[in-house]
Order: structure tokens, then C-alpha cells, then sequence
């Protein structure tokens, strides 16, 4: 049986153009409503008024929708990473960074905790999603290196690329689960970890009793 489908309310009676990020929001809805893997590129062609062939104008396919407007937003983060004064200690320029790539307008929580649960949990996105991830690492690796004085794919930057992309990813998986919890403590505490070393939320155990003391 076909199941019918609605148009995404807010979209009715729209005029047949469209931006990048509306066109994602689109199709966010439709995947959330429906399915992924039941919208096609049709659905959400009809759904934004536009023509299947213009899709393809601004996505090569409906993995790299969810995704937005990716390749701004990572050069955003470039450009800010690169105004960062060379006297901001490293740990600190990552930490801003990593807070300004994730801020969105109150008004797009819930459409960013959609986007972010279809891209975290849809099996059908991880494999596109591990060649955004390598964008945004590179884009850290790169920083890292110029002020280390090394190479994006020497050992240190690329370890640096992969350990921010786990504190975001780690934070944004407890801001889904959490509903109403701020996804920016979570990274802050992520990024303490981090910084300071794994010591830090890792309980020590106590030392043993000397032999001395032991004795008496």
C-alpha cells in the first residue's frame, strides 16, 4: 500500500525557488515525517515547488542534504580560526571554535536536534557522513599545524582533529537524549577533559599504605 504523504505545512503555497538551507529544511521535515530511505528526491523536489533536475543544482544527493549547508559553515570556521590572535593558547582557540561552529539561533533548536538525529542515528547516512567528518577534522588539523609548525597530516594535528569531532559528537548525543539540556555545557565539559588531560574525570585510586605504617 502507498502511503500518502503531506507537504510540509509551512512550505504550502510557496513560490517554486529556494535556497540551499531551505531546501534542507524541507527535506529534514520529510525524512523525520516519513523516512529516509522512504523520501526520494522527487518527494522533496514536489514538496519545495522545483523541478527533480533543480535538486541536483544544489545537492548531489539526498545524503548530502541533511547536511546543509556544510561547506559554508566550514569555512566560516576556517575564517574565524584564522583571525584568532597567535598569543590565544591553542587549547582556547580550538575551544572557541568548536563553541562558535555549534551556536544556532534558539529558533532552529529543534529543527538542528532533527537534523542531528537523523544524522547520528540513520544508518543509511554514517558512511556520507564519515567524508563530512574528514572536512571538518582537516579544517582543525590545519590550524593545529600552522601553529605547531607541523604538517595537517602529521600525527599531533590529526590527533587534535579527532578528538574534537569525538567531544562534539559525544555532546551532541547527550543533548538528544536530554531534552532541554544545553548543548554547550556538554561540550565545555567535553573540552575540560580534553584539555586538561584524561586524569581529570578519571577518579585516582588511593595510594597504598607504606610499609612503615603498615608495621606499626
Amino acid at each position: 500500500m502507498t502511503r500518502s504523504r503531506r507537504k510540509p505545512s509551512a512550505r504550502v503555497g510557496r513560490r517554486p525557488s529556494t535556497s540551499k538551507e531551505e531546501l534542507a529544511a524541507i527535506g529534514i521535515e520529510l525524512f523525520m515525517e516519513a523516512g529516509f530511505e522512504e523520501t526520494s528526491i522527487d518527494d522533496i523536489a514536489e514538496a519545495a515547488g522545483i523541478a527533480r533536475r533543480t535538486f541536483f543544482r544544489y545537492f548531489p544527493s539526498k545524503n548530502e542534504l541533511a547536511w546543509g549547508n556544510f561547506d559554508e559553515h566550514l569555512a566560516a570556521m576556517r575564517a574565524s580560526l584564522e583571525e584568532i590572535p597567535e598569543n590565544v593558547p591553542l587549547s582556547e582557540a580550538l575551544t572557541t571554535a568548536l563553541h562558535e561552529f555549534n551556536t544556532f539561533p534558539d529558533s532552529e533548536a529543534e529543527r538542528h536536534r532533527a537534523r542531528m538525529r537523523l544524522i547520528l542515528h540513520t544508518p543509511a547516512l554514517q558512511a556520507y557522513s564519515s567524508v563530512m567528518y574528514q572536512g571538518w577534522r582537516r579544517v582543525v588539523a590545519e590550524f593545529v599545524a600552522r601553529r605547531t609548525g607541523a604538517d595537517p597530516d602529521d600525527h599531533i594535528p590529526r590527533t587534535c582533529g579527532y578528538l574534537l569531532l569525538g567531544v562534539a559528537i559525544a555532546a551532541y548525543e547527550a543533548w538528544l537524549d536530554e531534552p532541554g539540556s544545553d548543548l554547550h555545557e556538554f561540550l565545555a565539559a567535553g573540552m575540560r577533559t580534553v584539555t586538561a588531560g584524561l586524569d581529570y574525570s578519571v577518579p585516582q585510586p588511593p595510594s597504598p599504605p607504606s610499609t612503615k605504617a603498615a608495621n606499626r
